[in-house]
């Protein structure tokens, strides 16, 4: 397997890419409350179209914005256990590329490779998982 990343980095790196992408995705759609985060997001909106209007009202918006905070708190709070829960295996898999891609044409760069295959499959995964 090592031989083959070595002979096709970019290949290999953008795969490694996908599958973390699809990992960390599976793990959120399982362990996210995907509508309390969607509610959540919906009254920020709300919250911060009410902060335009009373764009001359001091008093209002700082209580609007007391309500945000906690709605940003809460969507941190439900997003802090995936985050948990991935974070250990994917530096155990950095390290591990790290090691791999070293020796490889790509060695300086391999890890631009992987942020921007990681973006564009995670787009992809979270249309399809439907997440917040």
């Amino acid at each position: 397997m090592i031989e083959f990343i070595q002979a096709n980095p970019r290949v290999s790196i953008i795969g490694i890419a996908v599958l973390i992408s699809f990992f960390i995705s599976l793990v959120n759609f399982f362990v996210l409350d995907k509508e309390k985060i969607r509610d959540s997001k919906k009254r920020q909106k709300e919250l911060q179209q009410s902060m335009k209007e009373y764009k001359d009202d001091p008093a209002k918006i700082m209580e609007l914005n007391k309500e945000m905070m906690a709605h940003v708190g809460d969507s941190f709070k439900h997003s802090l256990k995936p985050m948990i829960i991935t974070v250990v295996p994917i530096l155990i898999v950095f390290g591990w590329i790290k090691g791999v891609f070293a020796e490889t044409t790509i060695a300086g760069s391999w890890f631009w490779w992987y942020l921007g295959s990681a973006i564009a499959s995670s787009l992809i995964f979270r249309k399809l998982f439907k997440l917040p």
